[in-house]
Formats: structure tokens, C-alpha cells, sequence
């Protein structure tokens, strides 16, 4: 009985053998004319329900078009949002702020030894005037 139960119970996709029996199963006849006549009724509704919301989506996706062109709102501009938006998103992290806060500080330095170099080079070429 445990065998039997543990069977019940597998999850494993259907083998071969296991597949050709589900393939010959002959669920029509296993259904009684009425269950027959219920679930066709049920398709033929599900059917119409499909149909009828692609016409609504449809619907709602060319007046969606025509709200966009009317406050002129077209795919540039959106990109141009999307974009700002993420950056404003990057600017924001905590990363970015470190880095940003890393590379100034390393700026202002190189800037300061660049002045530096220059005071240098300035009083070297001052000097070699007065010679």
C-alpha cells in the first residue's frame, strides 16, 4: 500500500510509457453527454470573453495613442523622462554619492598640485629671466 501511495505522490514529469497512456486516454468518452454540453458552452464563453477583451484593450490602447498626441507626448519625450528619471535614480544611491564625494576630493587635490607645478615652473622660468 505504501508503493501505491508514494506513486500518488510523485512530482517527476511524465516518462515514455507514462505519456503514451496519457495520450491514448479517451477523455470524451470518460464524460457523460451533459458535462459534454457544459464544458462546450463554457469554451464558447470563454471564447467570446477573449475576443471581447482584445476589442477592449485595443480600444483602450488607440486612446491611449490619442491622450499622448494630445498633450504631446510622443516616444522622444519619453525616453527623455525615462532618462532623467534613472539618472536622477543613479544620483541618489549611496554608491554614487561616494564616488562622487572620492573624485572631488581627488579633483580639488589634482587641481592644487597642478597649481602648485605651475607656481613652480613660473618661478623657475622668473629666475632664469633675472640670469
Amino acid at each position: 500500500m505504501e508503493a501505491q501511495a508514494r506513486g500518488l505522490l510523485e512530482t517527476e514529469p511524465l516518462q515514455g510509457r507514462d505519456e503514451d497512456t496519457v495520450a491514448s486516454a479517451d477523455f470524451p468518452s470518460m464524460l457523460s453527454e451533459e458535462e459534454k454540453e457544459e464544458l462546450k458552452a463554457e469554451l464558447v464563453q470563454l471564447e467570446d470573453e477573449i475576443t471581447t477583451l482584445r476589442q477592449v484593450l485595443s480600444a483602450k490602447e488607440r486612446r491611449l495613442v490619442e491622450i499622448k498626441q494630445k498633450l504631446g507626448l510622443n516616444l522622444m519625450n519619453e525616453l527623455k523622462q525615462n532618462f532623467s528619471r534613472s539618472w536622477h535614480d543613479v544620483q541618489t544611491t549611496t554608491a554614487y554619492k561616494k564616488t562622487h564625494e572620492t573624485l572631488s576630493h581627488a579633483g580639488q587635490k589634482a587641481t592644487a598640485a597642478f597649481s602648485n607645478v605651475g607656481t613652480a615652473i613660473s618661478k623657475k622660468f622668473g629666475d632664469m629671466r633675472r640670469k
